[in-house]
């Protein structure tokens, strides 16, 4: 795989030294057990894949390289480059000013672009309405686009389906800068639809079947449907894609629950004509790391600790695996510990930053066991900050050479 040319800061010491050895000792990616960091009294247990992902790393190196070659220049982002909130911050530092919030409130007028400003498409893409504003502008909108290949490869799937006639159903968060580039891209070849979970999925589907009344249709799914959807017909052959940070389990189930809708409809023979299959439109960064998490949380911790921006699809869809099976804080770095005694987390139900006393839990008997995970767009770099500074509270600890040696002599060794 292509290796990025991004900042070294992002890098790390500790994560960055574990991921590496991993990779040695399991090439194929089959082993999903976290790896331990054995200080004595406290164990982390660290994911097998996490941080930075393909299509992060690229927006990143797009990025940098946009601002080191463009000195002098007007810089834009259309909105968050990823959903970092210290990535984020480093290219305001570096004089990038961004023209939306993550929300799609206009910060800058499209008034303000003169042609040869700068704009750059951050990693979820944009959608063919701001192209073409960029367009009238005078500016290329393709020029510094950082759009994951995946998200691309998505709007390619759905672009081919509805050549062929299909519907598209989009499972995603319509508020979502992903989904709404999705949804644009879709909806120009295709009736399309957002759903948000498999209980939206299954009002679909019991329009599909006349359980509910199709007409409700535009009721219970305002906001979501392309214009001039006609639920008559638009319903008769679907398929579907995903925004790429939702849970791949999810996506996998709302699939199955319309492929099962269209037998029931259709009957099995007919089901080809029907419904069409679009699993490998999930991206395999977002699956690895649901798949290490679920690891992760058999593995008998204390607690987790998952990091990464608290708008980050992804980062809180691993609070919620790790939340099924024991208790988890959600934090953005590690100024948010505040002591050995208190937290301050970010709630995903609530959507509110809390605080937590008795968090970190000590045992005299035992060591006490720390998940700690990210988000796809989280700097390997603020876990070890978090790691050093929770084995702080642990005085006898082992020091970090010792603890580090079996993972440097596998990288001398290979």
């Amino acid at each position: 795989m292509k290796k990025f040319d991004i900042p070294v800061y992002y890098r790390s010491l500790v994560i960055s030294l574990v991921k590496n050895a991993r990779k040695i000792m399991d090439p194929r990616k089959k082993d999903y057990t976290p790896t331990v960091l054995d200080f004595g009294p406290v164990k982390f247990l660290i994911a097998r894949h996490f941080g930075f992902c393909y299509g992060v790393e690229n927006a990143i190196e797009i990025a940098y390289k946009t601002v080191e070659n463009n000195g002098g220049k007007n810089i834009y982002l259309l909105s968050e480059m990823i959903h970092n909130p210290s990535v984020n911050e480093d290219l305001r530092r570096r004089g990038v000013r961004f023209l939306r919030e993550h929300n799609g409130k206009q910060i800058i007028p499209w008034a303000e672009l003169k042609e040869d400003d700068i704009v750059i498409v951050p990693a979820f893409g944009t959608t063919l309405e701001i192209q073409q504003i960029l367009k009238e502008r005078g500016i290329d909108p393709y020029m510094y686009d950082t759009t994951c290949p995946f998200v691309e490869k998505v709007w390619n799937r759905a672009e081919f389906l509805g050549a062929k006639g299909y519907t598209i159903i989009v499972h995603g968060k319509f508020d979502h800068e992903e989904t709404i580039a999705t949804f644009s891209h879709s909806r120009k070849d295709s009736p399309t639809v957002i759903v948000r979970n498999i209980e939206e999925t299954r009002l679909l589907a019991d329009i599909i079947e006349e359980k509910i009344e199709p007409s409700k249709f535009y009721e219970l799914f305002a906001d979501k449907f392309s214009a001039g959807f006609d639920v008559a017909k638009d319903l008769d052959k679907v398929g579907v894609v995903n925004q790429t940070t939702m849970l791949a389990t999810e996506t996998q189930a709302i699939a199955d629950m319309m492929r099962k809708t269209m037998i029931e409809k259709f009957g099995e023979d007919n089901v080809r004509e029907h419904f069409a299959d679009t699993s490998d439109t999930l991206c395999y960064a977002t699956y690895d790391n649901q798949l290490a998490t679920e690891g992760l949380v058999e593995s008998r911790a204390d607690f987790a600790i998952v990091v990464g921006g608290y708008n980050s699809s992804n980062t809180s869809h691993i609070v919620e695996l790790c939340e099924e099976k024991l208790p988890a804080y959600f934090i953005s770095g590690a100024d948010k510990i505040i002591s050995e005694k208190a937290i301050s987390h970010y709630d995903i139900h609530t959507h509110n930053s809390k605080e937590t006393s008795g968090w970190l839990i000590k045992h005299s008997d035992k060591p006490t066991k720390i998940i700690l995970t990210s988000g796809a767009s989280c700097p390997d770099a603020i876990l070890d900050e978090i790691l050093q500074k929770i084995v702080a509270y642990f005085p006898d600890s082992k020091n970090l050479d010792e603890v580090l040696k079996p993972f440097q002599n596998e990288l001398v060794n290979s």
